[in-house]
């Protein structure tokens, strides 16, 4: 694509966005009828399948950039995803479900299961960083202990959430009083009338996930050869646009659960996503046989603290339940938006430097 006039992959790269957006929509609308069918489980059925089919572009990209040696876009967009799908949580804070008196997402998706996936997403940003200092001949039978440590977290976490979702030892079982009413677990969006078939789910699920497999592809292409015509560095770009674009699914699904009134269900998805995504760094690893995390810059391990920092800002939010809203979203929600223009500015500068 490299020789294409920078309109055209403009024009290209907006076209697999568009597809991006469609195909989350169905795919989350098919994950909930398989979900219910097969019996999958809260947490370790609905979110896995939910997080590995919203994170579809991420994967695509990720294979795509492992195949051809780019770790940097991969390394890029997967820590620059992390904090940019935190933000989509401030997105869905804003135009979710606005009007007088609604009161901000934390207020009302409240839960310690809630913050229990957060600290999930914390450790696995806290073995990134520390995987980015160990030597880089550290390979055995194309793994690394980094990346395999960040699997089993990921593992651990969804073990957790699940025990945590059958009850807590805390007053109201870990749930807020007055939150939105939401039942134990991940999965609590209601099925759509009339339920489709479980053939039709699986048919529509498989087309979308190669569409969106197929567009994650022509994403990372297109996105990087416009991004070598501007002069945009692969790490700014990964970080910004291309994991904007790839957040589409997060905002689509997002947004139509927040509307449903599952606001629940709307922040389990980012941060279970979120925990999600540095396990591709095992894939990446597996795919160039190389140790990726020690290959790490400056800004990757940046990307990483500032991932983490919007996350606890987020995780405190859902402790305290703040009811004061700036500029129609909730004060951590504000805090969040101010962070992480702070923190792309920073990521600028380091990318001058």
């Amino acid at each position: 694509m490299a020789s294409l006039p920078l309109w055209a992959l403009v024009l290209i790269f907006v076209a697999g966005a568009a597809v991006i957006w469609v195909a989350g929509i169905q795919l989350s609308k098919t994950t909930d009828v398989l979900d219910d069918r097969l019996h999958l489980g809260s947490a370790l059925g609905g979110l896995i399948v939910l997080a590995v089919a919203t994170n579809l572009p991420e994967i695509a990209i990720t294979v795509s950039a492992g195949l051809s040696g780019n770790i940097e876009v991969a390394a890029g967009n997967i820590l620059g995803g992390i904090a940019l799908q935190t933000v989509v949580i401030a997105i869905l804070d804003a135009f979710g479900k606005r009007g007088k008196g609604v009161k901000p997402i934390t207020w009302r998706a409240a839960s310690l299961t809630l913050v229990l996936e957060a600290i999930v997403v914390v450790a696995v940003l806290a073995v990134v960083v520390a995987g980015s200092q160990l030597p880089p001949d550290l390979v055995v039978a194309r793994l690394t202990p980094d990346v395999v440590l960040i699997a089993a977290i990921w593992v651990v976490g969804l073990l957790l959430v699940q025990r945590a979702g059958k009850g807590l030892p805390w007053h109201q079982d870990g749930r807020a009083p007055d939150a939105s009413p939401h039942a134990s677990g991940h999965r609590t969006r209601k099925q759509e009338q009339p339920r489709m078939s479980t053939r039709k789910a699986a048919v529509v699920f498989s087309l979308s996930a190669l569409a969106t497999l197929v567009a994650g592809v022509v994403l990372e292409r297109a996105g990087d050869a416009a991004s070598e015509q501007i002069g945009l560095s692969g790490v700014l770009f990964g970080a910004t646009v291309l994991a904007l674009a790839t957040s589409l699914p997060e905002i689509s699904t997002g947004i139509q659960a927040v509307r449903q009134g599952d606001d629940n269900l709307a922040v389990s998805d980012i941060f279970g996503g979120n925990a999600f995504l540095p396990v591709l760094f095992l894939v990446a690893t597996v795919l160039s046989g190389k140790a990726v995390l020690p290959q790490a810059n400056a800004s990757d391990v940046y990307l990483t603290a500032l991932a983490a920092l919007l996350t606890i800002v987020y995780a405190v939010g859902l402790v305290f339940r703040p009811q004061r809203r700036i500029l129609g979203m909730g004060v951590d929600s504000f805090v969040v938006v101010v962070l992480y223009l702070l923190g792309v500015a920073g990521l600028v500068a380091i990318t001058l430097g």
